[in-house]
């Protein structure tokens, strides 16, 4: 399925949006999201941005949309089988990362939400854990939104990068798209790092 996606993505250009719309949403629904390489799909279609075939900013809105419908139906999702998704398989074998979801949920609900979205494991898992654990949906509603404005743009951007070097191939060489692509995921890191340990900083205070 994986290979799928990352083809029609590729290859249909015609409607791009109606792929985003999917990937966004596959990608914050509920289990389903673990199944999938978020980067690599995000990726591509940020390629079609930097390329030119597609614009920014609508691929931004409708990946925004995609993620707010994934994210209410996984909360939903959460709420009303809870007692069924402790029985499944892969929240077995997952058991420890469930709990540690639970937990920083219980802890910083906002910070948690925005951020875990923009982590590839967590990401489908933070809104249906926030239905099970019964989160007052006003603690979802905002946190999740800001995350849906956040993710889909991070996530664009290397690819747009590739794109538009790829399409200036001649100025740049493939050790220069793979360092400036290393350099942006580094600093990525350490700025999701920086804010998450600034944030548990100011709450102990």
């Amino acid at each position: 399925m994986k290979d799928w996606i990352q083809y029609l993505i590729i290859k249909s250009t015609s409607h791009p949006l109606i792929l985003v719309i999917l990937i966004t949403f596959l990608e914050s629904l509920a289990i389903v999201g673990l199944l999938l390489p978020g980067i690599v799909l995000m990726t591509s279609i940020g390629t079609l941005i930097g390329n030119g075939k597609l614009s920014f900013y609508s691929a931004w809105i409708t990946g925004m949309i995609g993620c707010l419908i994934g994210d209410y139906l996984s909360y939903y999702i959460g709420w009303k089988f809870k007692n069924w998704i402790y029985t499944i398989k892969i929240f077995q074998k997952n058991i420890h990362l469930f709990q540690n979801i639970k937990k920083k949920i219980n802890q910083y609900s906002m910070i948690t939400i925005i951020f875990g979205k923009l982590i590839g494991p967590t990401r489908p898992l933070i809104p249906m854990i926030s239905g099970m654990l019964n989160l007052p949906m006003k603690k979802f509603v905002l946190p999740s939104f800001i995350s849906c404005i956040i993710w889909p743009a991070v996530y664009f951007i290397p690819g747009i990068i590739t794109g538009i070097l790829m399409h200036h191939q001649k100025y740049y060489s493939k050790k220069k798209i793979f360092l400036c692509l290393v350099i942006f995921t580094i600093c990525i890191f350490f700025f999701i790092q920086y804010m998450w340990k600034l944030y548990k900083k100011k709450k102990n205070f």
